[in-house]
């Protein structure tokens, strides 16, 4: 039924990151631009869904240039993920060896960086049951390009000439990325999304990876 299948990373095939991971990231980039004190507020605007107007608002108060203050907070942030791994905090879901039963070719778009992701699928052994893998470049312009943006979804469907994709997702975001991309989605119920009322349908409703078999066919 379909020409490839693309997963969201966190909270699909990895487990999410703590809020309290990313706040001292936001943090510590904060302290590695000269700024000692930041207001907690401004911490969190830069910890966790940051849209470019947010970013510049806030580098002004600070007099940070923006381009370089994401930089670093996009590296402190990665290198926090990786140490949460490292650490077991941060670890696989138990099901993803139904991923070699997929009968199709495999890939991952994530709105995380594109450091997180490689090291992630690398640390996990995971890289090599996909073709591509999308995270964002640390830029202010992948601000604007990840999800519910298409951009990194057609560019993953690209890779692998894919024209009937179906999109794994936790998020909303994730759904209308897919609407957006004009392709299925799926909506996986991780043990954090067990009970969460969506305001957007998915093509699927699914409890684990398993439920992909039926929907894409066994190799």
């Amino acid at each position: 039924m379909y020409d490839a299948v693309v997963f969201d990373n966190d909270g699909v095939l990895v487990g999410r990151t703590p809020f309290e991971t990313l706040r001292e990231a936001a943090w510590n980039a904060f302290e590695s631009v000269g700024v000692e004190d930041p207001d907690l507020a401004h911490v969190d605007d830069v910890a966790i869904g940051v849209s470019p107007a947010t970013l510049t608002d806030v580098c002004e108060r600070y007099d940070v240039d923006p381009g370089e203050f994401w930089r670093v907070r996009d590296r402190a942030a990665s290198d926090a993920q990786a140490a949460d791994a490292r650490a077991g905090r941060k670890t696989p879901y138990g099901d993803l060896d139904v991923l070699d039963e997929l009968d199709a070719p495999l890939g991952v778009v994530s709105s995380n960086q594109q450091a997180t992701v490689d090291f992630l699928l690398d640390h996990f052994d995971l890289a090599g049951r996909f073709e591509t893998a999308y995270g964002r470049e640390p830029s202010i312009a992948s601000l604007s390009r990840k999800k519910p943006s298409p951009y990194y979804i057609e560019r993953a469907m690209e890779d692998l000439s894919a024209e009937t994709a179906l999109f794994v997702g936790d998020n909303e975001s994730d759904l209308e990325a897919a609407d957006n991309a004009g392709i299925d989605s799926a909506f996986i119920r991780r043990p954090h999304r067990r009970d969460f009322e969506l305001d957007r349908q998915p093509t699927y409703d699914i409890d684990d990876l398993h439920d992909l078999v039926s929907i894409c066919g066994r190799r």
